[in-house]
């Protein structure tokens, strides 16, 4: 299937041709930018809908996004809107949700962040006497800290040079990236469960609290400082609305289209060979998969100098995700659309996550309750319930298929024991599992790893993958495998800066 239209002639891109590798959020961004400036631009997705990862499937009734549900810093989706002369809010419907979420600990103790200061000084009162001074201290460094670091991310890295940009070298006495991030809230917190509430959200990025730099503890301060949101219809509907947004400026979109191989000549990229044999010549080529399979199946051994298939698997990866998609015939109106539920022992659960790699008898989990905000999900008096384990990636060696229907059981009743979902077990309709292993194989993940690459000192700006891809010319990477790094907001900050390179070396002001 092809999406077509008439091309967008109110800029001449130059004449220049640029074929996208996949339609996921960072391929979406990239090709808005291009095509709204006049390029040819065709995105070639082997499945048969738009979004990758960010994209739905169906249980009968019940309607699921496949990987990110938490909507944050908007307001670089608004920018790829603007610069592509749309606005986000003609394609999607957005809600900011309030709380954000729950955070249950192994006390039964429960947190409910607000995003309404008021609120939320009762609510961190309640849970930890005399912490509200140490949120207020928190919030003021950390948007300092924002501030500083989030142009930063904007900068290609693609020489060393980068390093002595004024953005980065400012933001340097702020970046704590010889600190772990627990080691930083630590500064705000005393109380070790409070410290968890502000760090859990290592896990956007597949990495332990304890040894993630301290530079993500924006992270948290992103969720409070601008808030959570939720898509109608489900967070797939942003890829949808870009799709869409791509289209009327005249881009083309091949569904059900996988490519081979990457065409290199002269050390150049010059287009791509579809699994259909068809040859499709380009000026510029985006790499929108997953950064160490388009490596391994996409680009020949010959043409990488660099990231050569050992290399590639000696790097550090984040953790994966066991899933459970259920269909749910019961509404749970009392429990808030976000879940965090952590192990009786967190930092040993992670430990086990990303050192060990095993799988954890005690573990946490995350899950979306969708369908108390949005009720297109399921249908009349059901639910979609959505439930992430973080779990090692496939250097583990774990067998699921010998290892998975227990570990689902074992999941199903820590929904009701510990989740707070009474009657669950009796009422699933529809149900899916998807494993690290379903996520190399369905989803072309290498590893499994459902984050990428991690995001450790080592391996962040220059010394990540480069966007301006230096193996051969032409070639441009965005996702998470890329910089910024994984996230829906840095995959498609991925895009805007591909984009941008592509048009800077044509000559063109963007």
């Amino acid at each position: 299937m092809t999406y077509q239209s008439s091309k967008n002639n109110s800029f001449s891109g130059r004449g220049k041709k640029v074929t996208i590798v996949g339609s996921g959020p960072g391929g979406l961004s990239a090709g808005m930018l291009l095509s709204s400036k006049g390029y040819a631009v065709d995105i070639y997705e082997k499945q048969d809908k738009v979004g990758g990862r960010n994209s739905f499937f169906r249980l009968g009734d019940y309607v699921f996004d496949i990987g990110p549900t938490f909507l944050m810093m908007k307001d670089v989706l608004e920018t790829v809107f603007e610069k592509s002369g749309k606005n986000l809010y003609d394609f999607v419907e957005v809600v900011q949700l309030d709380p954000m979420y729950r955070l249950k600990f192994a006390d039964g103790r429960e947190l409910y962040p607000s995003p309404d200061r008021s609120k939320m000084k009762q609510t961190m009162e309640n849970f930890s006497p005399g912490s509200f001074k140490g949120y207020l201290k928190y919030l003021e460094k950390e948007e300092k800290k924002y501030y500083k670091l989030i142009p930063c991310l904007s900068i290609p890295y693609g020489r060393i040079s980068d390093f002595f940009s004024k953005n980065l070298l400012s933001a340097i006495p702020y970046l704590d990236a010889h600190t772990s991030l627990y080691g930083v809230l630590s500064r705000y917190f005393d109380n070790p469960d409070t410290k968890i509430a502000f760090t859990f959200q290592a896990k956007y990025i597949g990495m332990s609290p304890w040894t993630a730099p301290g530079t993500f503890s924006i992270i948290s301060y992103i969720e409070h400082g601008g808030g959570i949101y939720h898509v109608t219809g489900g967070l797939n509907r942003l890829s949808h609305g870009m799709a869409e947004a791509f289209r009327q400026s005249g881009g083309e979109i091949h569904l059900s289209t996988p490519v081979k191989k990457i065409i290199v000549e002269n050390k150049k990229a010059t287009g791509v060979q579809l699994e259909n044999g068809k040859v499709e010549k380009s000026d510029y080529v985006v790499i929108n998969a997953d950064f160490a399979h388009a490596m391994t199946r996409l680009v020949d051994e010959k043409d990488r100098k660099k990231w050569t298939d050992d290399r590639l698997m000696s790097k550090n990866y984040s953790c994966s995700t066991f899933m459970l998609y259920l269909g749910v015939k019961k509404e749970f109106n009392d429990i808030p659309h976000h879940s965090i539920i952590f192990a009786e022992d967190y930092k040993r659960n992670i430990d086990e996550i990303t050192k060990d790699m095993i799988l954890s008898d005690d573990f946490s989990f995350y899950v979306q309750n969708a369908s108390v905000t949005d009720k297109t999900l399921a249908p009349e008096g059901g639910s979609t319930i959505y439930v992430l384990v973080p779990v090692p990636n496939n250097k583990s060696r774990i067998v699921w298929n010998e290892k998975k229907q227990a570990f689902r059981n074992s999941v199903i009743e820590a929904l009701e024991t510990k989740g707070g979902y009474r009657g669950l077990i009796d009422n699933i309709e529809e149900e899916e599992i998807k494993t690290p292993e379903d996520w190399a194989k369905d989803h072309s993940v290498y590893l499994g790893a459902t984050f990428n690459l991690a995001h450790s000192v080592n391996q962040m700006l220059y010394f990540r993958p480069h966007n301006e891809f230096e193996e051969f010319k032409n070639c441009y990477l965005v996702g998470g495998g890329t910089h910024p790094g994984s996230g829906l907001p840095t995959i498609y900050e991925s895009g805007i800066i591909s984009a941008e390179l592509i048009m800077k070396k044509d000559g063109m002001n963007f």
